[in-house]
């Protein structure tokens, strides 16, 4: 029921091997951004030679379980030494909108002087006129559909091509300028990872957008995979499965140059035991040829219930082409069951657009959490209902789990929103028995309704 950080952004920051993990604050001007398991993130840059850029998130699993359709624009406001507080704006979109979703892609691509972001892929939910009690939470690949959103209009596009036939998930993607590569990626419908390599390339002209879709030779069988970029034209391919039961500890070389691609396997990485033995793993890109890799403790048979990260600092073809695995930096306890997670697919629990060090700053200082000087801004001093009364100034914790901030839970209903667990009566072991069970809740507003529709 507490959250240390309600929407579940952090700033992860590497600095002489040091690393440090800040929660993010908002502007009061924010929408509210719940904490979104496997949503798909990317960066939005004013134009090449800016340092301004946002980051576009969409879609993702909420904390019930529910998946999300919404699009959110994430821009940095301010930042200092103790503090960096962004500004998170949910857009509204007309046209074909993409369905709710986790495990897909989204990229920004560049055509005539024009910019526009493209979804593909993922998983949703089966549609409720085919669900059962039983497999209530069975899960489906969304259709092999190609999504154009063009944020200045507001307006979504989708196109579908003869070339994509099966839809996939927790697939690679790669931007550069028109051309869109996506590859590898998991079937549920075969239950298979084919060894796919697509080429989208968008039209931007004054009329209506064109996409074509290309099928190329050479690619690899692989599932959530992280891409780093090196140099302006040169990516790495590291971690991964290339099966249910076995992780790929393979790493390739891609080369993007000449309206062409170049997938060569290339030498690993020295891979600890303890990596090499585990069965499951998860990790990020960092930016600049740095990836975040994590194992679950239980691997170390030291602590069961952390989890244990690695740097592996890539280098490009123009130095050593071996890569650099940081030894284990830090750990922190597992916020979940690992017994209820999905495996493999979905072990990639870390979204990362920024660049290492881009919130970095001169001040060493650590963060405390008394140097935030305006709590309004994150999200739990809202007006959840008609009889909230929970007022910053005067409230003081009502259950045990709370510290310093109201418990919030998520009501399911429509869009969903958040509503304070004490404004909805909750005894405390109903709050602890709604958190730790795969249930939807209906706030006092929205239960009757619920009810009604059944």
């Amino acid at each position: 029921p507490k959250r240390s950080c309600p929407t579940g952004v952090f700033l992860l920051d590497l600095k002489q091997n040091e690393f440090k993990m800040k929660p993010a604050s908002f502007s009061n001007d924010s929408c509210y951004l719940p904490p979104l398991r496997y949503p798909a993130v990317c960066m939005l840059r004013g134009n090449a030679d800016s340092d301004e850029y946002q980051y576009i998130i969409h879609g993702g699993k909420t904390p019930n379980n529910d998946l999300s359709n919404k699009i959110y624009i994430m821009s940095l406001v301010s930042k200092n030494s103790k503090k960096t507080t962004f500004q998170c704006v949910e857009k509204d979109l007309g046209g074909d909108v993409p369905e709710a979703r986790y495990g897909h892609t989204i990229n920004v691509v560049h055509s005539r002087g024009k910019t526009v972001s493209v979804i593909f892929g993922g998983r949703s939910y089966t549609p409720l006129a085919q669900r059962t009690t039983e497999k209530w939470n069975s899960v489906v690949d969304c259709l092999p559909s190609v999504f154009l959103i063009d944020f200045e209009f507001g307006c979504c596009t989708s196109y579908i091509l003869p070339e994509l036939q099966d839809g996939l998930s927790f697939h690679v993607s790669i931007a550069r300028n028109d051309t869109i590569y996506i590859l590898g990626g998991h079937s549920l419908q075969s239950n298979t990872r084919p060894p796919s390599l697509y080429k989208l390339k968008v039209d931007l002209p004054l009329g209506s957008p064109a996409v074509t879709c290309t099928i190329l030779p050479g690619g690899v069988s692989v599932s959530s995979a992280i891409v780093t970029q090196t140099s302006d034209t040169e990516f790495v391919l590291v971690g991964g499965y290339q099966s249910d039961n076995q992780k790929r500890l393979v790493c390739n070389r891609i080369v993007l140059e000449d309206n062409k691609i170049e997938i060569v396997e290339r030498e690993s990485p020295d891979w600890t035991p303890d990596i090499k033995h585990c069965k499951v793993w998860f990790g990020c890109d960092m930016g600049k040829g740095a990836i975040l890799l994590g194992i679950p403790g239980a691997n170390k048979q030291l602590i069961s219930d952390g989890n244990y990260f690695y740097i592996l600092k890539c280098k490009g073809a123009e130095g050593d082409k071996e890569e650099e695995l940081t030894a284990q930096i830090c750990s922190q306890t597992l916020t979940e069951d690992p017994g209820d997670s999905t495996p493999f697919e979905d072990s990639e629990e870390f979204c990362l657009s920024a660049e290492t060090n881009s919130f970095d700053v001169d001040d060493t200082d650590t963060y405390n959490e008394d140097d935030e000087e305006d709590e309004s801004e994150t999200g739990y001093w809202i007006t959840c209902s008609a009889s909230c009364n929970i007022d910053i100034n005067t409230w003081v914790p009502f259950y045990s789990t709370e510290l310093n901030k109201p418990a919030m839970i998520l009501c399911s209903s429509g869009a969903s929103h958040w509503v304070h667990a004490q404004c909805m009566n909750l005894s405390e072991s109903m709050l602890l028995h709604l958190s730790e069970a795969n249930v939807k809740y209906f706030c006092n507003q929205h239960v009757d309704l619920y009810k009604g529709l059944q």
